[in-house]
């Protein structure tokens, strides 16, 4: 489970309010300013523009309470964490690796899935279902079934 994986950060209520308050903050100005951290010694860091992007969302993703881990794009996953990122099930996985829809290596008996592979099949699958359902809802409305 990804949740399992070192550096997976389950923010508290009271965490999750301050980081509501920060988003919303960094939000209105990350596009526009430097943002600056001073530590507790005076030193003074700037942080790149594409970090402070990636702070926002991830202070977002926290003040609604959910568990935010970094997963590295050259990360390796083994066929559960990958279930569990897809939302799927383990067999469902292996199924997919063993059509080849998913690259994957193998480690001794064990199936490996870099992340960005699995994160560009993420992708792909999303925009095939949405594709789907935008020909769902224009051919339900072609037959006036009142969507």
């Amino acid at each position: 489970m990804l949740l399992e994986r070192p550096g997976t950060v389950v923010p508290t209520p009271d965490e999750a309010e301050l980081a509501a308050k920060a988003s919303r903050l960094l939000s209105r100005r990350a596009k526009t300013a430097t943002l600056r951290i001073r530590l507790d010694d005076g030193e003074e860091l700037i942080l790149p523009t594409a970090a402070a992007k990636l702070l926002t969302h991830l202070l977002t993703e926290m003040s609604q309470g959910n568990a935010v881990t970094l997963i590295p794009l050259h990360a390796e996953l083994t066929t559960r964490q990958a279930a569990d990122y897809l939302n799927v099930s383990r067999p469902h996985v292996v199924k997919l690796l063993e059509d080849k829809k998913i690259a994957y290596h193998k480690v001794g008996t064990h199936r490996r899935i870099n992340f960005s592979d699995l994160e560009a099949f993420k992708r792909t699958h999303e925009i095939a279902r949405r594709q789907a359902l935008d020909e769902l809802t224009a051919e339900a409305q072609k037959s006036e079934m009142g969507y």
